[in-house]
């Protein structure tokens, strides 16, 4: 360990220092300095999971995601230990640092909706779930409109093959 205290860490993870509104106490001799406290380490897919909850929370968002991806994750979500992205972060991808994450998601809106509205009320939603949620700053939220879900379309999810 160097003198910084710094570790390999993980890939694609945020370092949020502990400590740093917390009161500190230290003994004669003591650092109160957090790292040497330890590090706390946020995965991409934590990020993602957040900001796709915070997105779907918002008036307007029919669901996440186009239509080809939601159709494999049906799919996929289907099939035991085939992984991959679903639930709450499918149609999200975050790029996370030390300090800050950049977010890419891909949204369904509902007819009638001002699209301008709901992609403004999407980021600051995500942007404050997810600042206070990981500490993160959300340095940038992109929005693509994937979708307009209509009054008399059904939601097409696959039919399950064997049963």
């Amino acid at each position: 360990m160097s003198e910084t205290g710094e570790r390999n860490r993980p890939p694609q993870a945020a370092v949020v220092e502990q400590g740093a509104d917390a009161p500190r106490r230290s003994a004669p001799g003591r650092r109160a300095d957090a790292q040497v406290r330890g590090r706390t380490t946020i995965a991409d897919g934590v990020v993602e999971k957040i900001a796709g909850l915070a997105a779907r929370d918002v008036v307007g968002v029919h669901t996440m995601g186009s239509g080809a991806s939601r159709t494999f994750g049906a799919v996929r979500d289907r099939v035991p230990g085939a992984g991959g992205r679903s639930g709450p972060a499918r149609g999200v991808k975050a790029e996370v640092g030390e300090v800050q994450t950049a977010l890419d998601l891909e949204i369904v809106v509902d007819y009638g909706v001002s699209i301008a509205d709901v992609a403004r009320a999407v980021r600051e939603n995500v942007v404050s779930a997810v600042e206070r949620m990981t500490g993160l700053e959300v340095v940038e939220v992109n929005i693509a409109v994937s979708d307009v879900k209509l009054p008399d379309e059904d939601d097409v999810e696959p039919e399950p093959r064997l049963q």
